[in-house]
């Protein structure tokens, strides 16, 4: 597979929702095979909220691939001899594209708590005007999870021309109370960490030596990316084995692992960049701009293809049925669909269980 890496900057004004403006800002990017001469067979792929742009492959000894590289490559799913595959990483995050950590231009210092609160409308704009620079008017096909769901409806509803087919999973078409009291957790243990410094802490430090309140903020989310039956099936009540019983701190193997991902992840991400792509998040609403859902999700379309997962407890199964329903109600039943894949694992499903989803996606995509 060829992988490639770029980033691209833009000095014409970034016009925010909030009213204000980015300006210039730089968008990271990977792409995946090739693109072929009348640019017809590109897909876009979105990340979720910590993602970023590397979907795919490995980087020289990389430990690790890419957070979909089950699902992207040569021969698989979106198979790279055949399509043309790009994933963005969003302005605000910290891998490469403008954020909180970028200067504040004209000057060197940093935007920190300056930066503009963003909204999924911003950061699909900004992707669409970085696909214009590229020649790309039109893509085959959107497929993103969570966050990468939330820019796939956000595409549907607000460039209705630009993808012939459309497929958020593991999504919602507005976030609930659930998922806002959970980011609450983790906005409220940075914000509160002594090494937050209202946002003046030093980057490297950081990278050395994490955060507390980010590891904590990371914890409570994880919670929300499993669900019980498969925390129970893959920790039961096992204790760990160095540590002693009837030790004050001793730990079950369950908080070990929360543990283990909270306090690395707090030393791999920006506590800022965390904090503004939960606010994006919690404020999202598909039918901002418009009076209703049904308003809103009449403007599509593409083909519109919905996927959930049984035992999803950030966002919930019925919150993606909802949408189908309104599609249907609006008489768009022969051009929307809905899966619910029967999984125990939780959110992250998507990420995982490739093997449940990947032949409807290649029916989707007329491949099978």
């Amino acid at each position: 597979m060829k992988l490639r890496t770029k980033t691209a900057r833009f000095t014409n004004p970034l016009y925010l929702e909030s009213g204000r403006i980015l300006e210039p800002y730089e968008i990271t990017y990977e792409t995946y095979g090739e693109l072929n001469d009348d640019k017809s067979n590109v897909i876009i792929v979105p990340h979720a909220l910590t993602g970023n742009h590397h979907a795919a492959g490995r980087y020289g000894n990389e430990a690790k691939p890419g957070w979909w590289d089950k699902f992207i490559g040569d021969g698989k799913t979106l198979d790279t001899t055949k399509y043309f595959v790009i994933s963005t990483n969003n302005i605000g995050s910290c891998f490469g594209s403008t954020g909180p950590q970028s200067p504040n231009y004209p000057s060197n210092e940093p935007f920190r708590l300056n930066f503009p609160v963003l909204t999924i409308s911003d950061i699909v704009k900004a992707q669409r005007i970085l696909f214009d620079s590229l020649g790309i008017h039109h893509v085959r096909a959107i497929i993103g999870g969570s966050l990468g769901g939330m820019q796939a409806i956000c595409y549907a509803i607000e460039y209705p021309r630009f993808a012939d087919i459309v497929i958020p999973m593991a999504t919602t078409a507005y976030t609930r109370p659930w998922a806002i009291a959970i980011n609450k957790m983790g906005i409220e243990a940075i914000r509160h960490d002594p090494a937050f410094k209202d946002g003046h802490y030093d980057v490297d430090d950081i990278k050395d030596n994490g955060m507390v309140g980010l590891a904590v903020g990371r914890m409570a989310g994880h919670l929300s990316f499993l669900n019980e039956a498969s925390m129970r099936e893959k920790f039961g009540r096992n204790y760990t084995e160095s540590d002693g019983l009837y030790e004050l701190f001793g730990r079950f193997e369950v908080e070990r692992y929360l543990e283990y991902n909270g306090y690395n992840f707090s030393k791999n991400f920006d506590p800022l960049s965390y904090l503004y792509a939960v606010k994006t998040m919690n404020i999202f609403n598909a039918a901002r701009g418009s009076d209703t859902l049904e308003e809103a999700l009449a403007k599509i379309k593409c083909e519109f293809h919905l996927i959930s997962f049984k035992g999803d407890v950030l966002f919930f199964p019925e919150e993606m049925h909802e949408i189908h329903e309104v599609m249907c109600s609006l008489g768009k039943s022969s051009h929307c669909s809905y899966l619910e894949v029967d999984s125990d694992l939780g959110h992250d499903a998507f990420l995982i269980e490739i093997d449940k989803f990947s032949d409807h996606v290649l029916k989707i995509l007329g491949d099978k």
